[in-house]
């Protein structure tokens, strides 16, 4: 990243990267009850991979990386009144650990909240600047 970072650009890009994360989340959370035909086309939970942004004199900030697959494998269930059951009468629940993603929901939540709190206290701390010198 070309340039000194200010508090602003940190801010702005660490709530970015939280937005992603929520927004992964929430995806995580709306397909965690879906039902598959096969493990193959089975949902598996998204994860934002972040990486460290050099902006100068030893000031760094946040970027999204990439989103990946998480690890977590779909889960086989004997259901034989499925629609979707395969021959065997079983289907497939998404790879989703729901108490984990409410748990990332709230942390992500937060994290963005404290960069909210940090953009305003730089904001009132540049008016009182500002009027100090009126």
């Amino acid at each position: 990243m070309p340039g000194n970072l200010n508090i602003f650009d940190i801010s702005g890009r660490a709530m970015s990267a939280q937005l992603t994360r929520m927004n992964t989340t929430a995806s995580n959370l709306a397909n965690a009850r879906t039902t598959y035909s096969s493990a193959e086309e089975a949902y598996r939970a998204l994860k934002p991979v972040f990486r460290s942004v050099e902006g100068g004199d030893g000031i760094a900030t946040v970027d999204v990386e990439q989103v990946v697959k998480s690890n977590i494998e779909p889960r086989m269930r004997h259901d034989p009144n499925n629609p979707l059951a395969d021959a065997d009468g079983n289907v497939w629940d998404a790879g989703v650990d729901e108490a984990a993603e409410l748990i990332d929901m709230i942390e992500t939540a937060r994290q963005y909240q404290n960069n909210v709190q940090v953009l305003q206290t730089a904001k009132s701390l540049i008016l009182d600047t500002v009027k100090m010198g009126r």
